[in-house]
């Protein structure tokens, strides 16, 4: 009777086994699939952060190329409003009351002299044509530079 008892017993036992085993290796078949979509994502990630890496340096390199043509600019534009202030104060009537002969004389000297370096061959001119307005103003460019230490 009790020989029964343990062959009755070790019947299912032997099927509890069976599915435990089979539960273990869909568990595992899961695993695996994880695993390689994990090892996916993170090779995405990296691709997606090198390219992130390579648009800061490329915003940055753009941001300094804005602030060096921001500078030229202002420069081209003092330097415009001073030779325009001089040949105003060389033109008008009143000018020549006011200032003396040396500061006159000193005033068409730095003429003669930017007119010349202005049309000296090989070079630049220096004049800012400004009968057409810029499509992008200095005053409509700004970009935020928390991000630059990056």
């Amino acid at each position: 009777e009790r020989a029964l008892q343990l062959l009755e017993l070790g019947g299912s036992v032997e099927e509890d086994y069976i599915q435990i085993a089979r539960r273990f290796e869909a568990t595992r078949q899961r695993c695996c699939r994880l695993e390689q979509d994990g090892r996916r994502a993170r090779e995405q990630l990296a691709r997606v952060e090198a390219e992130r890496a390579a648009l800061e340096v490329k915003l940055k390199h753009a941001r300094n190329q804005v602030e060096v043509e921001m500078k030229k600019r202002h420069r081209a534009e003092a330097e415009l409003e001073k030779q325009l202030v001089c040949e105003s104060l060389m033109r008008e009537p009143w000018g020549s009351g006011v200032l003396s002969r040396e500061q006159r004389s000193v005033l068409s000297a730095l003429a003669s002299r930017r007119l010349g370096a202005a049309l000296a061959p090989g070079r630049r001119s220096s004049m800012v044509d400004e009968s057409c307005q810029s499509l992008l103003s200095h005053s409509d460019i700004s970009y935020d530079r928390t991000e630059d230490d990056v």
